[in-house]
């Protein structure tokens, strides 16, 4: 999904809170309302290498965990590409990063 924000005005946490809104009002993502999205990572840089993982990026790097900072101070900006997921679902699929088409 591709959300235009102010990168020099807008909170980690406000754009978390405008993810769940989507979330929540946008019927596509219907299935994924029971879902608890709890963080924000960086998945890709624009120029930048991008992982070979399809879904998340499982480097250590690019965690946006201070939700009072601003955007443009961790990171983001233009054509960043973000992942929002449930920390805990991430730190099990960390354990075995296997990819399973069942």
């Amino acid at each position: 999904m591709v959300i235009p924000v102010d990168f020099a005005n807008t909170t980690v946490d406000k754009l978390k809170e405008i993810c769940q809104d989507k979330i929540n009002t946008d019927s596509k993502f219907k299935p994924y309302r029971t879902v608890k999205f709890d963080t924000l990572k960086i998945y890709t840089q624009p120029f930048k290498n991008k992982t070979q993982n399809l879904i998340i990026n499982i480097d250590n790097t690019g965690f946006l965990n201070d939700n009072k900072a601003l955007l443009k101070d961790v990171g983001v900006y233009n054509e960043t590409e973000l992942s929002f997921f449930n920390l805990e679902a991430y730190k099990q699929f960390e354990k075995d990063p296997v990819m399973k088409w069942e």
